[in-house]
């Protein structure tokens, strides 16, 4: 099996973005002397940290930023990163603790940011569909909206310098990554993130999963879990509340992602 020194994904989170108390998340009060000592990785919309004095630990800090087009269009909205920081944490958090599915996931230290065991990231990226948009829609002659039954699951390569091609099956093999563990996997998430979007009024209409390894070889869900890196359909109407909102000009994506937050209060 192929191990790939690539990022992982961590989060801690603690209060609120501004507008709703939090309640019902498990986070850990971190001293303020204590500095996050070495960068190891800048990502377009996240920085990951690591402490001399927790080397299988990594700290994800949110940005109040946004991209589209691979980086190529940057915009700065205020409260972003905290927002994705505590769905991410609320939704690590109820996949964890409540369906059994193992994550990287620790705590939340503060509002923008996660503590996650360190992992080895598999450099694939796992997209699954459930409901036809995006660029199955513009690369195939599927209609958008078309529900996908039973989903799709597609993987493609963890590298921006080449635009995260999409591979087939053979060619993750070929990388030496067994395909069928880490689609088992996104197709347990999203079963139960298809649940629980749905007491929300929601469609869960695609979404993107990183996985890797911990120190045990246990394969883990990593990265973040937010509209940034999934779709969001209010079910009947379509209305957006992800990151789509920024790519196609529709609206205040800080205030959809805080409805998101706000909902998912309620149920997990």
């Amino acid at each position: 099996m192929l191990r790939w020194e690539g990022k992982t994904s961590h989060f801690f989170m603690s209060g609120d973005t501004g507008s709703t108390e939090q309640p019902n998340i498990f986070y850990t009060k971190v001293p303020q002397n204590e500095s996050h000592d070495t960068l190891l990785l800048e990502g377009k919309v996240k920085s990951v940290y690591q402490k001399a004095d927790e080397p299988d630990k990594v700290y994800l800090h949110f940005h109040d930023k946004v991209t589209a087009g691979n980086g190529r269009r940057i915009d700065f909205p205020e409260g972003k990163g905290k927002t994705c920081c505590l769905i991410s944490a609320l939704l690590f958090e109820h996949l964890e603790h409540k369906r059994g599915i193992r994550t990287h996931y620790i705590d939340c230290p503060s509002l923008d940011t996660l503590r996650c065991n360190k992992l080895t990231i598999i450099p694939v990226e796992v997209i699954v569909r459930n409901i036809a948009a995006g660029s199955i829609v513009k690369n195939t002659t599927i209609t958008e909206g078309i529900k996908l039954s039973p989903p799709i699951v597609e993987y493609f390569l963890k590298d921006d310098e080449k635009d995260d091609p999409l591979l087939t099956d053979d060619r993750v093999r070929l990388m030496g990554i067994d395909p069928e563990p880490l689609k088992e996997a996104a197709i347990k998430v999203n079963t139960h993130l298809q649940m629980l979007f749905s007491l929300m009024d929601i469609d869960l209409v695609d979404f993107k999963l990183e996985f890797g390894y911990d120190v045990n070889e246990n394969l883990c869900l990593g990265d973040e879990l937010s509209p940034d890196n999934m779709r969001l359909w209010k079910k009947g109407t379509r209305e957006r509340f992800d990151k789509d909102l920024f790519r196609k000009d529709e609206g205040d994506i800080v205030e959809a992602y805080k409805y998101i937050l706000t909902q998912l209060r309620k149920f997990v």
